[in-house]
C-alpha cells in the first residue's frame, strides 16, 4: 500500500476547501457524522452525500443523493466499504476532484492507482479528523 507523507497530508488538508462526504449519516454516533461535523467546525465546506437523506439539511448544506449533485468539490471523503470505494473514486476523478480520501479501513489499491494516474491525490485508510490535530493544523 502506498503511504502518504505528512508533507503530502499537510498540503492536502491546507489546500482543500470543499469536501463531499460520501456515506454521511444523520446519526450523531456514527463516525461519518462526527467527522463531517469536525471538518465543518475546522472551516471546510462539507457537502453530505447520502441518497436516503437527500433534501435534508445538515452542516448548513442540503444533503445530496449523488456525488455529481454535490457540484465541484476539492476532495471526496469516502465512508463506504472498500469494495464500493472504487466506483466512488472513479466518479470523483470524472467529476474533477483533486483529492480522493478513503477513510480508516477503506482500501482499494486499484482505484487508488487509477486516480493517481489521472493526476488525483489519494489518501487511504486514514481519517482527516485524526490527521488535522496530529499535524497541528
Amino acid at each position: 500500500m502506498t503511504t502518504t507523507s505528512d508533507a503530502e497530508l499537510r498540503d492536502i488538508l491546507t489546500s482543500v476547501q470543499t469536501i463531499a462526504l460520501v456515506g454521511w449519516s444523520p446519526k450523531p454516533d456514527r463516525p461519518s457524522h462526527r467527522v463531517a461535523d469536525y471538518l465543518k467546525r475546522k472551516g471546510y465546506r462539507v457537502i453530505p452525500v447520502n441518497p436516503g437523506q437527500a433534501g435534508a439539511q445538515a452542516l448548513g448544506e442540503t444533503v445530496v443523493a449523488t456525488l455529481a449533485e454535490a457540484g465541484p468539490v476539492d476532495m471526496v471523503d469516502i465512508f463506504r466499504r472498500s469494495e464500493e470505494a472504487g466506483a466512488v473514486a472513479d466518479e470523483a476523478v470524472r467529476l474533477g476532484a483533486k483529492v480522493v480520501w478513503m477513510q480508516l479501513g477503506v482500501v482499494d489499491e486499484a482505484a487508488a492507482s487509477r486516480a493517481r494516474q489521472a493526476g488525483v491525490k489519494v489518501v487511504m485508510n486514514r481519517c482527516p479528523a485524526i490527521e488535522i490535530p496530529r499535524l497541528g493544523l
